[in-house]
């Protein structure tokens, strides 16, 4: 029988026993691509990512069992994000250099991220460490000045918590779709190739019908052509061939989560998870509750730090920002916080308009694709036309989701 690990021991990506003392040690892959830096030569293909995937899983903490595995997209924000702010608060070029070149690192990092298809955790612990961050400057430079009162921080306080509530719905299940078990799957896996030439299992009207809609609903004609040449025709819109499963009108399949979701809108990076059925009330909850939180500690910290002036005037000119490092720290997170407040606005507008025409991110993004949309309010939004019932329906539509459908009585069914 094999012995436990102890608390510095682990089991590394390779299957076998390591301890930490060793991290350092027996790394073939970082020895080579020294040898071949110092010596001129260029890395094999796949040299790197195998370089960072032996670093990524050698970065781990003692705990009980056995080492944990530190997932290395959190560090980054715990420890630049406030060398970042500290670096800004010292002279007035030097934050504008650096609140500048943060949002520029961000956007690169999420086309790289998004290019590759891969999931991170960087955003949500940017995020929620931005939070904690810019509430303890709150707490510690602002508050003392004796300009913000008890009541304004417990206010403020409570719209950090309802924010962070619904931010834990939204990372609840988005409405995956349940994969198949192993015998259905491997049934399932025919099933574009034999059964739909039938109809003995009935699922053939089934797959016909829904392709009919899904060509009007999903806008994945072209897409979905590809996969329809390779087997029967009819199954075009319903089936998912990662999946293997038919899936309803407005579901789709996200490739980073590796599932679909039921009216899936779009994969935010922010929380790290899909927006569907299930969670996009809760998404827009967080995203309203931030913006009022956010904009409410600006205006009470620019009334603290720059007195007597307005808070668009006080966010453009404020002479004695600089006068000590207290409040030029405090002015610096202010403009961090107005940056993201503004960038989260743009998404929540996006939302809240295509939220009022019944149309989903990845619809939008589908009907752009294959031209079958239209252009409204300069381009913020794109209408299908093919689930817009007016405003209020739109919204009453948006307000059930998640909710269990009606039940029919026997004289309705007959």
């Amino acid at each position: 029988m094999e012995e436990p690990l102890c608390c510095c021991e682990y089991v590394d990506r390779r299957g076998r026993r390591n301890h930490l003392a060793a991290c350092c040690c027996d790394c073939r892959e970082l020895d080579e691509g020294c040898d071949r830096w110092l010596t001129c030569r260029s890395l094999p293909p796949g040299a790197l990512e195998r370089i960072v995937d032996d670093v990524a899983d050698r970065c781990r903490v003692p705990w009980f069992a056995g080492a944990v595995k530190i997932n290395v997209s959190l560090v980054p924000p715990l420890v630049l994000l406030p060398v970042f702010l500290h670096v800004a608060a010292l002279h007035f070029l030097l934050g504008l250099v650096v609140l500048t070149s943060l949002p520029v690192v961000v956007l690169w990092y999420y086309y790289l991220t998004h290019r590759r298809k891969e999931r991170t955790l960087f955003f949500l612990s940017l995020g929620l460490f931005s939070l904690g961050y810019m509430y303890y400057v709150f707490l510690q430079e602002v508050v003392p000045r004796g300009q913000v009162g008890h009541s304004q921080v417990v206010l403020l306080t409570s719209g950090l918590v309802l924010m962070l509530a619904a931010l834990s719905r939204a990372k609840k299940d988005p409405g995956y779709l349940p994969i198949p078990a192993g015998d259905a799957k491997s049934s399932h896996q025919d099933f574009p190739n034999k059964n739909l030439r039938g109809s003995s299992n009935g699922l053939h009207g089934v797959a016909t019908a829904g392709a009919a809609s899904g060509r009007a609903v999903n806008g994945e004609a072209k897409s979905y052509s590809r996969a329809s040449a390779e087997g029967p025709e009819g199954v075009r819109k319903d089936w998912c061939a990662k999946c293997q499963l038919v899936r309803p009108a407005r579901a789709g399949h996200c490739r980073l989560c590796g599932r679909c979701v039921r009216r899936l809108d779009h994969h935010c990076v922010w929380i790290n998870s899909c927006v569907g059925e299930q969670n996009h009330q809760a998404f827009i909850l967080a995203l309203s509750f931030f913006m009022l939180t956010s904009v409410y500690g600006i205006t009470l910290t620019l009334d603290t730090v720059c007195r007597g002036r307005t808070l668009f005037v006080a966010l453009f000119y404020c002479p004695g920002a600089y006068s000590d490092y207290s409040s030029a720290l405090s002015f610096t997170c202010v403009w961090y916080c107005a940056i993201v407040t503004a960038g989260m606005g743009y998404i929540l507008l996006i939302q809240l308009l295509n939220i009022s025409y019944n149309v989903t991110e990845r619809e939008a993004r589908l009907a752009l694709r294959d031209n079958t949309g239209r252009r409204l309010l300069g381009g913020l939004v794109i209408d299908t036309g093919q689930y817009n019932r007016g405003f209020l329906c739109n919204w009453g539509h948006f307000l059930s989701l998640g909710s269990p459908p009606p039940l029919r009585s026997a004289e309705d069914i007959v």
